[in-house]
């Protein structure tokens, strides 16, 4: 019953944070175009999916929102993402980004994290 109670308030939380993000990534993307050169670090990723198939759904989209960063597909067979980042230093910094993207939508819905 609480969990019905306090989801519009995850949901609300989520969503601040996750504008806060969008920003974020636009500040990133725009200094990038403004300034000579480029810092982009272009990179593919795949993040193993947990939530089921809508939270998946759901997270590729939230992923594609988010300047410089693309959701590509699902790669067959391994129940994962496939994403193109452009400003993560590395693969790990770019998956830990991912994965905590992913928590905070699980949590804001009210979900454990399940594999597919």
């Amino acid at each position: 019953m609480t969990d019905v109670l306090t989801r519009p308030l995850r949901v609300v939380a989520f969503l601040t944070w996750f504008a806060g993000q969008i920003a974020r990534s636009a500040r990133d993307v725009l200094g990038d175009v403004l300034t000579p050169g480029s810092s982009a670090t272009p990179r593919l990723v795949r993040l193993p999916l947990t939530g089921g198939r809508t939270t998946a759904a759901t997270l590729g989209a939230l992923i594609t929102m988010t300047p410089g960063t693309l959701t590509l597909g699902v790669v067959d067979g391994q129940d994962a993402l496939l994403v193109h980042s452009m400003h993560h230093a590395d693969d790990n910094m770019a998956l830990a980004e991912l994965h905590d993207l992913q928590s905070r939508l699980l949590h804001a819905l009210g979900r454990s994290e399940v594999h597919l």
